[in-house]
């Protein structure tokens, strides 16, 4: 179960990755979705983010699973809706976490997201953890999602803890943020002009809600995910320069030597979007299992058909064992 392996139509680091995201996927009935209550979070500071509860329909749930989606996708994005829908067919209660300006949010707050909003986004698990009841919390995280789920792993600490998160699971996260958009901007065209009209979207919304405070003018016009951050930056005072900011939540050796909590970690070999190479140097806890496969592209992992996703089963064989060890 540690090694995934795909039919040989499907090893295509390409196909794996749109297959991710398409919405084939996500057709039919869901019943996660179908009972999702949505739900303001306080995350702190006048921070507000939008999210999506699935509580299963008895007092009988196993836990509660939060999930995080990546750069520019949402609550709504296939494979948080896909992963959603197994899991609570599993028996869990599900919450799916829009992070600022994504998804159906950007009217909440008037300051702009960027990767570094490791502070409201840890403060929004907390509450979320809450709607659990005492029961065990778990967190998947994918691509950026998955950068933020380390993240929240380590911000814990003696006197600020998750309660009962007892495994974090993290598809596909970039390390290094800055190659990880190197690699979109110089990888095939599809994957600039995917991020670019998603991105370049987000903006229009923030702009047309806060004409005020933004005009993105001359940032929409430009055809590559670094120039628009490089441009981007004055807007976020907090940094010196783009470098300093991709610092902010680029993670290493000294991060993974320090995780406390159960955490696991799959990415591919063939990923076109992170270096599978910041993996393999690094030096981690006895608390990190570092599942490093050979195929399976960007948040991919599917078997034989887009409907038969490995990195699913595998977080509920983790889960389940967990469960065994009590």
């Amino acid at each position: 179960m540690d090694h995934f392996t795909s039919k040989a139509w499907m090893k295509n680091p390409h196909i794996q990755t749109a297959l991710g995201s398409l919405r084939l996927r996500v057709l039919g009935k869901n019943p996660m979705a179908a009972c999702a209550k949505e739900i303001i979070i306080d995350a702190g500071c006048g921070v507000r983010l939008l999210g999506y509860h699935s509580a299963q329909p008895s007092d009988k749930s196993k836990g509660l699973i939060t999930l995080l989606h990546g750069w520019e996708g949402s609550s709504d994005s296939a494979y948080i809706l896909s992963t959603g829908k197994y899991l609570y067919g599993k028996g869990y209660d599900i919450f799916r976490l829009n992070l600022r300006d994504h998804g159906a949010s950007h009217h909440l707050n008037e300051g702009m997201f960027h990767g570094a909003l490791i502070e409201e986004t840890y403060n929004a698990v907390m509450r979320i953890s809450e709607l659990s009841n005492g029961r065990p919390n778990y967190v998947v995280g994918f691509s950026l999602g998955g950068n933020f789920a380390l993240r929240i792993v380590l911000h814990q600490n003696a006197s600020s803890s998750i309660p009962n998160l007892k495994h974090v699971f993290c598809i596909s996260p970039p390390l290094d943020p800055y190659k990880a958009t190197l690699a979109i901007d110089n990888g095939l065209p599809v994957y600039r002009l995917y991020f670019l009209k998603k991105w370049k979207r987000s903006l229009k919304k923030k702009q047309m809600l806060f004409p005020r405070q933004y005009d993105f003018g001359h940032i929409l016009k430009m055809r590559t995910c670094m120039e628009m951050t490089e441009a981007i930056m004055p807007y976020y005072p907090a940094f010196l320069n783009y470098r300093e900011y991709f610092n902010q939540y680029t993670l290493g050796n000294s991060q993974f030597e320090n995780i406390s909590t159960p955490t696991t970690v799959i990415v591919a070999e063939d990923d076109p979007v992170i270096s599978v190479r910041d993996f393999s140097t690094l030096k981690t806890s006895p608390h990190v299992s570092l599942l490093i496969q050979k195929n399976g592209g960007h948040c991919g992992f599917f078997i034989s058909s887009p409907f038969d996703c490995w990195y699913e089963k595998k977080i509920s064989h983790i889960i389940r064992k967990d469960e065994c060890r009590k």
